[in-house]
């Protein structure tokens, strides 16, 4: 760790703490998205404020670099959040391309001290599609596959 990593990370942490002991949006999770030494996105947790279960302030300091830097690709970026990511925010750092992830609170942490317990999702992303707790059904795949080959065959396809 160095001198940066834990100067971003005591923002990520005060972040969380307006968050969910100030404003009272959400829970105690904030973030910031590092390039080249400089901050270029920043994101607390409003799910309460927002009634958005999406609005992690991981998703929100991806949007916001993203925006920033004009691209939805961060190559080169990294993430410190004040808590371990859950599945849908560390797939969204995968998605963006970050780079290293350092959190500072454990998913144990957020259990112990707040009943946050994303083990049943991470059990249920484990399963076979057909044996989750969330019905899924797949139903006009050769329709949705017209539109895919169409996609394919644009010529000002943007790949990703």
């Amino acid at each position: 760790m160095t001198s940066d990593d834990e100067k971003f990370m005591r923002r990520a942490i005060a972040l969380s703490e307006k968050t969910s002991l100030i404003d009272s949006a959400g829970g105690v999770f904030g973030t910031v998205i590092v390039r080249d030494g400089e901050i270029i996105g920043e994101g607390a947790n409003r799910v309460v404020a927002e009634n958005d279960p999406t609005w992690h302030g991981e998703i929100e300091a991806i949007r916001n670099a993203c925006r920033k830097v004009g691209s939805f690709k961060l190559t080169g970026a990294t993430l410190y959040t004040s808590a371990e990511p859950c599945p849908m925010c560390m797939a969204a750092s995968y998605w963006a391309g970050i780079e290293r992830v350092f959190y500072a609170s454990t998913n144990e942490d957020a259990f112990k001290y707040g009943d946050f317990d994303d083990s049943m999702i991470y059990g249920e992303l484990k399963k076979p599609v057909h044996d989750r707790s969330i019905r899924c059904e797949q139903i006009m795949q050769a329709e949705a596959v017209e539109v895919w080959k169409k996609y394919k065959d644009k010529a000002d396809r943007v790949p990703y």
